[in-house]
């Protein structure tokens, strides 16, 4: 079923610093397509990080659990409310679209943005409702909630506040260029906590998999690395509240014994994928090899629930568990220098992010050759293999030809996108970054 109402999607222009940017199209719409080359062009033309931001009606139904939850005294929640109340002010299309007080915003981060704060950080997640579908709540059941928007940019707001601090929300953008509205704080807050939300729902999704492959495996050392790490998570969550309110980490938290165990748990992803590289550089390219050899290096390989596949989902956790930790710590370093927080807090993400995905593009790149692997005949003096013998190897031919299905190892950035929920309350959830 079609629906072909037309709904009007205002759009702002945000900056994290006082900018000059090309002219805009001030109160005429456009499509989904000029939007984004919108986007392109202040990417290309702007001196600072420029996202934009929508305003789209909240669907009638959300999936909820999958975001971060923030209630109205929260620092997001606040500058989101102070910068609709401006906007309204002096935008007929921003009061109307955000008159009821509930709706799904959603920031855009341009690419090169993206690419600070980590090639790996955000990449697609596959939804189980269909091949080739993406998690997201801006699309709804019907897959209609945007498809006839109009969006139209809307001016800046009126109200001048302070780029930085605690109190910062709208500012008017330097002169001489089309004005933007300065709102790092807005940007900053939305921006860490859309990572961090997809950072634990890889969490959730790799520990899900260690389960299922533990219920078959019943390896106790595994079991136990898989404990620890996931025992790692209230500390995180504790810190993660305690700085989206603008608090101060403290020891009691335990959050430095967590980053002891994840950085112990990533030290061990670094020696196997060192050796898994071994293992693939001894066989010679273009060369077949015996799943007995394949399996002794990489055990359980050609069984769903074998040793290497749980590792492999113990380095997605650990990865996941550790983006987060460094979302942690560049909010923090962002906050104790509120006069540039956008800078400090991408400088000190991409730092520890391009570790993280070396490694991750390490263990994507062994599985793109494993997956290229060609599997030999059992030498032996019998001519003939029993049916068992021939089933063994052609289902660990299809499982190991199958490690490469959907992985990326370029790691280019792309435009990501942060969907923020608002309820009347000024309560808002916030839903795990995705690709825009």
């Amino acid at each position: 079923m079609s629906d072909d109402r037309r709904t009007t999607v205002p759009v702002w222009t945000l900056a994290t610093a006082d900018v000059k940017a090309p002219g805009l199209p001030a109160g005429e719409s456009m499509t989904g397509e000029r939007l984004a080359e919108l986007r392109g062009v202040l990417a290309v033309m702007a001196d600072e990080p420029i996202v934009t931001l929508e305003a789209h009606p909240l669907p009638d139904r959300i999936d909820r659990g999958r975001g971060i939850p923030l209630d109205a005294a929260s620092p997001l929640a606040q500058h989101l409310s102070q910068f609709i109340t401006q906007s309204a002010r002096t935008s007929l299309t921003a009061a109307r679209a955000t008159a009821s007080g509930e709706c799904l915003y959603r920031m855009v981060v341009p690419a090169k943005v993206a690419a600070q704060l980590g090639q790996g950080t955000v990449r697609s997640m596959v939804s189980k409702a269909g091949a080739g579908g993406v998690l997201s709540p801006l699309v709804g059941p019907s897959g209609k909630i945007a498809a006839h928007a109009s969006y139209v940019p809307v001016g800046r707001a009126a109200a001048v506040g302070t780029v930085g601090g605690a109190g910062a929300t709208a500012g008017a953008a330097a002169a001489g260029g089309t004005a933007l509205t300065v709102a790092a704080p807005l940007v900053l807050m939305a921006v860490a906590v859309g990572v961090s939300a997809y950072a634990d729902q890889q969490r959730r999704q790799a520990i899900e998999h260690i389960t299922e492959l533990l219920e078959q495996l019943q390896e106790d050392k595994l079991d136990d690395e898989r404990s620890a790490l996931n025992g790692c998570r209230a500390a995180i969550d504790k810190a993660t509240a305690i700085l989206l309110d603008q608090g101060r980490l403290g020891v009691s938290l335990g959050l430095d014994s967590a980053v002891h165990t994840i950085d112990t748990a990533l030290s061990k992803v670094e020696i196997r994928l060192g050796r898994w590289r071994s293992a693939l550089d001894g066989i010679p390219e273009d060369a077949a090899v015996e799943l007995a050899t394949l399996t002794k290096a990489f055990p359980g390989i050609d069984d769903q629930g074998g040793a290497f596949r749980v590792h492999l989902e113990l380095a997605a956790l650990a990865v996941a568990l550790k983006r987060r930790v460094v979302v942690l710590q560049a909010v923090e370093h962002a906050q104790s220098d509120p006069g540039n927080p956008f800078e400090n807090f991408t400088r000190q993400l991409k730092r520890d992010q391009q570790w993280l995905d070396e490694l991750e593009l390490g263990v994507a790149a062994v599985l793109v050759r494993l997956s290229a692997v060609k599997l030999a005949r059992p030498s032996g003096l019998r001519p003939v293999f029993t049916p068992s013998e021939v089933d063994r190897l052609m289902n660990a031919a299809h499982r190991i030809h199958q490690l490469g299905v959907g992985v990326t190892v370029d790691g280019r950035p792309t435009d990501v996108a942060i969907e923020i929920a608002r309820d009347k309350d000024g309560s808002v959830t916030v839903f795990p970054a995705l690709p825009a």
